[in-house]
């Protein structure tokens, strides 16, 4: 599904790949098959990237909700409310009623393996974030412990990497030690649930906002487009890994001459097949259930 459409009914706004739709006191999030690399977004669609990501999200907030709360209410068009309990062929597996946030402005990225811009910035400067790093330190590998990195929440284009401190400025020091906290044990618990599957959680992001003060988890939980996920049976550092994501889509975008704006070029069939399948594969060694 590219868009979910209702009469007389227009989305709150349109990301990349998810639609948030107002259900009063509630927010409906849809979530498309489109997918996006290098910030734009491609005409052609991934088939059931929308509901694999949607359950892979709902299969998390209900494991880690011990930990930190999070927004989901239901995955089940028949408890939305009208009309959009009148949409069930549509919206089953791929949406979600949660509930509505005072969202933190940044985006909250917790780092265990070497790679992405966090390995940019290492080989520029031996930091990550500003935080200094062992020296020796290859793509791929493991760091002495976890550290999150946050970044700014981008309207359009890409985020920018800040410090700890900076976050601190922008959202209060109370604020950022909550969200850092938070990430931090979310992390830590995703990342030894994995590892018990053969997984590895190379990095993750989040948002959090809060409901009658209390600080919640929302958007999006440990799914393939917010998490580098690695088969911990092939991870061999100094070269980079094989996901279980859309990186065998930016890999073979990079074989091309394109410079990276709109309009995408076509995907041929075995690249969205092959894609569509790694994200299947990631919802199944995450949940132990046959996707279906």
């Amino acid at each position: 599904m590219k868009n979910f459409h209702i009469d007389n009914v227009s989305a709150l706004s349109s990301g990349k790949v998810r639609d948030l739709y107002d259900a009063g006191d509630q927010l409906l999030i849809v979530v498309s098959d489109r997918v996006s690399a290098f910030d734009v977004v491609f005409d052609q669609l991934i088939p059931d990237k929308g509901a694999v990501l949607n359950s892979i999200s709902a299969f998390w907030f209900r494991k880690l909700a011990n930990i930190v709360p999070n927004h989901m209410v239901s995955t089940d068009p028949a408890e939305y409310p009208a009309p959009f309990n009148e949409y069930a062929e549509q919206l089953t597996r791929r949406s979600m009623l949660v509930n509505k946030l005072d969202m933190v402005p940044a985006e909250c990225i917790v780092r265990g393996y070497l790679e992405g811009s966090a390995l940019k910035s290492y080989r520029a400067d031996g930091t990550i974030n500003g935080v200094k790093m062992p020296a020796g330190l290859r793509q791929g590998d493991k760091l002495p412990e976890p550290i999150f990195t946050p970044s700014t929440k981008a309207e359009s284009g890409h985020d920018q990497n800040i410090s700890v401190a900076e976050l601190a400025n922008e959202v209060g020091t109370e604020t950022a030690q909550a969200v850092e906290e938070a990430s931090l044990r979310l992390f830590a618990a995703a990342s030894s649930y994995a590892e018990n599957r053969g997984i590895i959680l190379a990095d993750t992001k989040f948002e959090f906002g809060f409901r009658d003060g209390v600080l919640t988890l929302g958007d999006e939980a440990f799914t393939p487009d917010s998490s580098r996920f690695w088969d911990a049976t092939t991870w061999e550092p100094g070269h980079a890994q094989a996901s279980f994501d859309k990186q065998y889509l930016r890999e073979w975008l990079e074989t091309l001459d394109w410079d990276k704006t709109y309009p995408a070029p076509e995907l041929p069939a075995a690249v969205i097949r092959n894609t569509a399948a790694r994200y299947r594969e990631a919802y199944e060694r995450l949940t132990g259930e046959q996707w279906k």
